[in-house]
């Protein structure tokens, strides 16, 4: 697999992106959630004015990204380059000049720099538009397995966790398709022997509401 990976700064993506892997690097994406975190964490517990003033300059630029909330890609772009840019540039050269002025061990400055250290993938969105500020519709779409995982500790064998793997896929394939998984699954099982395998790519999720759709059109 290859294409775009947003997440936080967690050391086992890294060997994703090396410049040798095939069929291709990852481009990596920084979730801009989590750079925040820290400096919030600061700003609430220790009312640090540099990390409270931080906190601002960041929450700037999500009110500028939910503006164009749900736009094409085309659209973020131009506005993100427009109007956000220069809000993440001051930001970070206001960052560099803090970090200057400060201790390498002062939790600002470390909450800082992990922005700084990463600035390659936290202004990635910057230049396409089809990468979002922050993982958290990802996270909240997985928030199910991390509830779950203390009910069911075992998944039988590899195999039976591979198999629930393409089943968590699947699920959440659906629903963001707005497609209700239940009625997708039910319909798909009843009818897939019978579907030739060329066409086999027609009972995707999107394909299947769209034909859906038709049928019930038709129907009324």
């Amino acid at each position: 697999w290859t294409g775009i990976l947003q997440s936080d700064a967690y050391a086992g993506y890294n060997t994703l992106a090396k410049p040798g892997r095939q069929p291709a690097p990852v481009v990596s994406a920084g979730c801009w959630a989590h750079g925040r975190r820290g400096l919030f964490k600061i700003a609430e517990r220790d009312k640090a004015p540099l990390a409270i003033e931080a906190v601002g300059r960041i929450d700037a630029i999500f009110q500028a990204e939910r503006t164009i909330n749900g736009t094409p890609p085309e659209h973020r772009l131009a506005v993100r380059q427009t109007d956000i840019a220069p809000l993440v540039d001051d930001l970070f050269d206001w960052m560099r000049e803090c970090c200057r002025r400060m201790s390498t061990k002062n939790p600002v400055a470390h909450a800082m720099n992990y922005f700084l250290r990463r600035a390659d993938t936290f202004t990635r969105f910057l230049t396409d538009g089809r990468i979002c500020l922050t993982n958290n519709a990802a996270e909240r779409a997985l928030r199910g397995i991390a509830l779950g995982r203390k009910a069911w500790l075992f998944a039988g064998s590899d195999r039976g966790g591979e198999r629930a793997a393409a089943m968590y896929s699947l699920i959440v394939t659906a629903r963001l398709n707005d497609v209700d998984p239940h009625a997708w699954l039910a319909d798909v099982l009843a009818r897939i022997n019978d579907i030739p395998n060329p066409r086999l790519h027609e009972l995707l999720p999107w394909h299947w509401k769209a034909h859906q759709q038709v049928h019930n059109t038709i129907a009324a």
